[in-house]
């Protein structure tokens, strides 16, 4: 080894090897130790690491290595999120079988995350799209449906007629589908769903215990269980029918001027059997979006019907109503009372169809006659145009028409929620079969649980459009469980939100013969630490505290929230570098290895003509701003990657990528090598006071930044006493801080840590030492700054001991040369002197 450079490409691996020798990060679960469970969300096994995972996992890595140095037994598993659309396109496009494109990425996958030196427990291993994972769901999939959780009924989806399956609402594209371009159709097929409606209070008052997530994300779940009181009443129709409604806003009652009903609702079925056009109009509308999202930016298309409903409030006032392709019959009552002045889909819809838009709602009386703007007024305020409610707060407005109609006998005030129970069919093969059968004597029955797991067949057909499953005769054709006639399997899967709403739990505890150990979970859970993307704020987390919450109502687990602590990681970025097509404008990106950057320009390596540069934007293989961890790692070492991701930028924040960050990161890992050789070799005696504080300061700042997740705060710091120890004579407390700065590294540097650790003569590995003890009397200070006021301003400060008196701090204010030429000879009229803080002289 050469003593004056750290060698990553021969002490990585080296010291990687000892771990897994000595099993340095093997969680024992009947460790008595205190016990911490540090978790990232896993990676879909796409084929490559990319550095917004490096950054994920360094961050919860610096925790475990952390925990672990303060005697807790750390449990920081990994796996693979590993079924799912990817891996069956990838069948399809390159005629590979999903589960060998998956688990050849896994292995790739795998060893990158090794090369970095994440202290993983590797013999917890695990991967959704094995039997010895799925079949345990399976398992808990039929015990939540024995308790009434799990149903099956018929939904509307969206069916590519080309593709033969169902497509998620982001894979219809301008009403086709994203692979076939076919026009997608509105089916009714058989859903299983399951019932998270049913936890939808206590999902929402569970939040306000979530005191270690972030604000954000607790609002965002707020919003989409989204809690309302509102009035649920029934317009009287033409047809002598009556149409149940729900509105949240009753209070704007008297703005309403048309009523809608869903393309797929009974009465716009009724018109359109006699109704041509009708029939026609709902057909376009199957071949729209079936999401809140997608029909508010879809354009507000309406048919209007023969039938008019007779306003609850207004006598001789009748309502037109619409079929609309805004309306969802799967929302609400799949009708709506329109307002337009006060809602922007309202609003839209009056504008097209030149229907009245009444404002009733303003900020003063006077705005009764002031015309609507340009978009609605969504906004509370005071009633006006509003009979009875006129110069009514709108809240109190909303309570009185509530108890007007429950006095009327009209309608009732009711509690709803935005929350839709959780539909979990897909139509494909690679996912978790749903454990049932279908038996035309039986019905719908489980496959008993000794005959799990049930496993998806190996010979498979992709080059036919649609899930192979339904094809798959020998597979599909079974006996039925109860009465041994012919049965047939169910061919839907599983969404693969079921795989991660649990993974949690079989990382902490893996039984063979059952999904979990109750009391190994019990005793691990909840996650200590969870990390991972703002992008999972919403559905993997409420899932995940649906299906926690779901197996403690059953019995199975002691809690009811998986994450005590959740931290939201930045993204990384990085700039993108293009060029634009003269003839048919299309922009070309490169990746960065292939352009050469200086501080003015960038050119395209390959023909030396300037290249575009772009926005700093997240790292996509979309605009190939992409960096390849491997590529970095084998030219700076995995500590240097490390470093990197844990500097400048807060966690919370992104991080922008820069070729100048990682080589001062990788300078930096020289320095401390330098100071390592210099503790090794030098003969050192003597103290040094003040170093010896930083040192202890150090330790404890440190330790305080790495529980807060503050990464880029402890970095700093120990940046600080790396040039305090540079700065420093040759003493036996230089050495000692050299000794300490390697150990307070070893979290974000560990190959360095441990042949520093190593050089030193370091009683086994620093990845089992113990995190060093700080002196308390060191942390006190002797001496504070004293900052000297004069005229509002500040004028010079001092240095001076701690709990000095007032009479020694005024004399040596009044005895600087500074403070003296702003007096210029002023009468002195009073100093207040503030002990250990601030002298203030007023003339």
């Amino acid at each position: 080894m050469n003593d004056t450079r750290f060698d990553p490409s021969q002490a990585d691996g080296r010291w990687q090897k000892a771990w897994d020798e000595a099993q340095c990060f093997r969680a024992d679960s009947a460790s008595d130790k205190p016990k911490s469970y540090v978790l990232e969300m896993f990676p879909y096994p796409s084929g490559r690491i990319h550095i917004g995972h490096v950054r994920n996992y360094t961050m919860g890595d610096v925790l475990a290595r952390y925990k672990t140095m303060r005697g807790h037994e750390v449990l920081h598993p990994m796996g693979w999120d590993a079924f799912g659309m990817p891996a069956e396109n990838a069948a399809m496009e390159k005629g590979v079988h999903p589960g060998k494109w998956t688990r050849e990425n896994i292995e790739s996958m795998k060893a990158q995350l090794k090369r970095l030196g994440f202290a993983l427990d590797w013999s917890r291993e695990l991967a959704t799209c094995e039997p010895d994972y799925y079949g345990h769901e399976q398992a808990l999939f039929i015990d939540l449906y024995e308790a009434g959780l799990v149903y099956r009924k018929e939904s509307e989806v969206n069916w590519d007629p080309v593709d033969q399956t169902v497509l998620a609402n982001e894979q219809v594209i301008d009403g086709r589908g994203w692979r076939s371009n076919a026009l997608v159709e509105k089916r009714k097929l058989a859903q299983w769903f399951l019932k998270i409606t049913d936890f939808a209070p206590e999902l929402l008052d569970g939040l306000g215990d979530l005191d270690q997530w972030p604000d954000k994300v607790r609002l965002m779940q707020e919003n989409w269980i989204g809690k309302s009181r509102g009035l649920e009443f029934s317009f009287d129709l033409s047809s002598g029918e009556r149409l149940p409604v729900y509105s949240t806003r009753p209070d704007t009652i008297y703005g309403a001027s048309f009523v809608a009903v869903a393309a797929d609702h009974p009465i716009a079925r009724e018109v359109a059997e006699n109704d041509a056009d009708a029939a026609a109009f709902i057909e376009e509308c199957k071949r729209g979006g079936t999401t809140a999202a997608d029909l508010e930016t879809a354009e507000k298309k309406g048919y209007l019907t023969p039938i008019t409903a007779a306003h609850p409030l207004l006598e001789d006032t009748d309502l037109p109503l619409y079929i609309a392709n805004f309306v969802l019959m799967d929302y609400g009552t799949g009708a709506v009372m329109g307002v337009p002045g006060h809602d922007q889909r309202d609003y839209e819809f009056a504008r097209k169809y030149h229907l009245p838009i009444i404002r009733v709602v303003g900020s003063k009386p006077s705005d009764a006659d002031r015309p609507m703007g340009t978009g609605a007024e969504p906004g509370d305020g005071i009633m006006v145009n509003s009979g009875p409610l006129d110069g009514m707060a709108a809240a109190d407005a909303k309570a009185k028409v509530i108890a007007m109609a429950e006095a009327d006998g009209w309608g009732e005030g009711k509690t709803v929620w935005r929350l839709r129970d959780w539909g979990v069919s897909r139509q494909r093969y690679w996912g978790t079969p749903i454990p049932f059968v279908h038996c035309e004597a039986c019905g719908v029955v489980p496959v008993p649980k000794a005959d799990l797991p049930v496993t998806l067949p190996e010979d498979v057909d992709f080059k036919t459009p649609g899930n192979p499953l339904v094809r798959h005769e020998s597979w599909k054709h079974v006996a039925c469980p109860k009465c041994s006639g012919d049965a047939v399997r169910e061919t839907d899967t599983l969404d693969t939100f079921v795989d991660s709403s649990w993974y949690f739990l079989r990382f902490a505890s893996q039984p063979a013969d059952r999904p979990f150990d109750p009391a190994e979970v019990n005793a691990w859970l909840p996650v200590e630490q969870y990390i991972g993307g703002i992008e999972h704020a919403i559905l993997h987390l409420l899932y995940a505290r649906f299906w926690t919450r779901a197996l403690a109502r059953i019995g199975q687990i002691d809690f009811t929230e998986p994450f005590a602590s959740l931290f939201t990681q930045g993204m990384v970025t990085h700039e993108t570098y293009y060029r634009r097509e003269p003839e048919s404008g299309r922009v070309v990106y490169f990746a960065p290895d292939e352009v050469e950057r200086d501080a003015k320009a960038a050119v395209l390596k390959e023909d030396g003509f300037p290249v575009s540069v772009g926005r700093v934007v997240k790292m996509s293989k979309s605009k190939r701003n992409v960096v390849d961890p491997d590529t970095i790692i084998a030219q700076y070492g995995a500590d240097a990657v490390r470093w990197f991701m844990l500097s400048d930028s807060p966690p919370e924040r992104d991080l922008p990528w820069s070729e100048s960050g990682i080589e001062g990161c990788a300078r930096f890992v020289q320095r401390i090598w330098r100071l390592v050789s210099e503790a090794s070799d030098a003969s050192q005696d003597g103290e040094d006071l003040d170093l010896r504080r930083r040192t202890h300061k150090a330790i404890v700042a440190v330790a305080e930044d790495i529980e807060a997740l503050s990464f880029n705060k402890a970095v700093a710091r120990l940046y600080e006493l790396t040039g305090a120890i540079e700065k420093a004579s040759p003493s036996a407390d230089r050495r000692d801080a050299i000794l300490t700065l390697t150990k307070l590294v070893s979290p974000m540097m560990p190959h360095l840590a441990e042949e520093a650790w190593d050089r030193a003569g370091g009683e086994g590995l620093i990845a089992q030492a113990d995190w060093p003890e700080h002196e308390p009397a060191l942390l006190v200070e002797d001496e504070v700054t004293i900052a000297v006021q004069h005229k509002g301003k500040l004028r010079d400060t001092l240095t001076a001991p701690k709990g000095a008196s007032k009479e020694a701090l005024e004399e040596m204010a009044l005895a600087s040369e500074k403070v003296q030429r702003s007096l210029d000879g002023a009468e002195i009229r009073k100093v207040i002197v503030v002990p250990d803080r601030l002298v203030n002289i007023v003339t």
